[in-house]
């Protein structure tokens, strides 16, 4: 009988092998690569938007609130302006360029140490999904603990001004973290991350029981993957002619490393005929072109659709071209990933599942809504940038109704592109 060979090792003792590749070492640097890429770009984000220069030496607070949000995290506004006046302040926005990074970072650590194999077990995928979410918590308290701080306002040199100071109000008004509902919500964006990357790449290990289901689920979420990822770089290259030709390059760098999904996903679901419903009003501005902030920049609550667009910018209508070559792209990659004995119609239901709840992933985090008011003697806001609302969310059966019916037609149209490629399991 021959030797046993460094192969059937492996084989005849998977679980020592496995620990070995993904022990508490491998999560610790996972979770680390993760947060280090995110801190990274809020950083950055931050220091192109001019956040440098923040009072109170505030910069490393407003990063970590910057990291908390992008995890789903919750940072609550509060007020203290004495006992004469009141704020009222909320705020609810994901940087997703944020996100983003640390989706692609800690799942490319996820999958490192899985990747060539079939299959996994249930017992081995959640044995390393929990050690990075231990590590994951812990790095989460860290970054509450770190995401507080509180400013002080100037009330001017005008009548208010001598009022506040007469009484002795000296508004504030600060951030903190809510941590439970950062803890619960971090985790559940992990556990997102986790699935995702299973469903996504094609050499991740899949538990036996569920390995059958990966031939119409699989192709599909790639494509979705596919379709989101070509739209932020369509805007990144964009952003950068625009800041290259017309100027404005740290306000462009900062929306690309804040907040370019937030464009761009917009972007997509508008072109696909969805309304979104907005205001700004006050010192706010949104991280999005002129155009945009001017449509919401209204007295009452403004529409946000392809025609009211349109109204100040003819060139609007391409989107609905873009989203037709994009999404017809996604769904000829899907098909063509997929085994050829499932039929066109077959595809159009997948591309119109899939399409649809990427619309409303969409729909769920590029949501806004920022409030700030300062109230004295209880007389009102006080004008003078003091006050302010922007809010922007969807009218979501609108949005999803349309997605529907783009991922039917264009699910049909690419599985026909998709017949002369050849692919696994064809048949005569």
């Amino acid at each position: 009988m021959s030797a046993p060979t460094p192969s059937d090792q492996t084989v005849a003792r998977p679980g020592r092998s496995a620990f070995a590749r993904h022990g508490w070492v491998q999560a610790l640097a996972t979770v680390l690569a993760g947060l280090i890429v995110m801190v990274v770009t809020a950083a950055l984000g931050l220091l192109a938007a001019g956040a440098a220069g923040l009072p109170g030496n505030a910069f490393v607070s407003v990063v970590a609130a910057t990291v908390v949000t992008a995890v789903g995290g919750t940072v609550k506004l509060s007020g203290d302006a004495g006992a004469l006046a009141d704020t009222k302040a909320g705020l609810t926005v994901i940087p997703l360029s944020v996100s983003l990074a640390g989706v692609l970072t800690i799942a490319a650590g996820f999958l490192r140490p899985l990747r060539h194999r079939a299959v996994a077990g249930a017992r081995e995928l959640a044995g390393w999904s929990a050690r990075i979410a231990v590590v994951w918590l812990v790095a989460l308290v860290g970054l509450t603990f770190t995401a507080r701080h509180t400013f002080t306002i100037s009330l001017g040199n005008g009548m208010i001004g001598d009022i506040g100071e007469l009484f002795g109000v000296a508004p504030k008004v600060g951030f903190t973290t809510d941590v439970p509902l950062t803890l619960l919500f971090g985790l559940l964006w992990l556990v997102g991350v986790f699935v995702l990357a299973l469903l996504v790449s094609r050499g991740a290990p899949l538990p036996a029981r569920v390995v059958r289901f990966q031939e119409s689920v699989r192709p599909a979420a790639y494509a979705m993957v596919v379709l989101l990822l070509a739209y932020v770089v369509l805007g990144i290259v964009i952003g950068l002619v625009v800041a290259v030709s017309r100027g404005h390059t740290a306000e462009t760098f900062a929306v690309i490393l804040l907040g370019m999904p937030n464009l761009v996903w917009l972007a997509l679901t508008i072109g696909l005929g969805a309304t979104w419903n907005g205001r700004v009003d006050g010192p706010f501005g949104l991280p999005m072109p002129h155009l945009l902030d001017e449509v919401l920049r209204t007295p009452d609550v403004a529409t946000l659709d392809l025609r009211s667009l349109a109204h100040y910018d003819g060139r609007v209508w391409w989107l609905v071209a873009v989203d037709a070559v994009l999404i017809l792209a996604a769904a000829f990659v899907m098909a063509v990933r997929s085994p050829a004995r499932i039929r066109a119609w077959q595809h159009a239901l997948h591309m119109a599942v899939a399409l649809t709840l990427t619309v409303l992933m969409i729909c769920l985090v590029a949501r806004v809504f920022a409030h700030f008011g300062l109230s004295l003697l209880g007389i009102g806001d006080i004008d003078g940038g003091l006050s302010g609302v922007l809010f922007l969310k969807p009218r979501l059966w609108t949005a999803l109704g349309w997605a529907v019916l783009w991922g039917l037609v264009t699910g049909f149209l690419g599985a026909l592109l998709a017949r002369p490629v050849h692919r696994r399991g064809e048949v005569a």
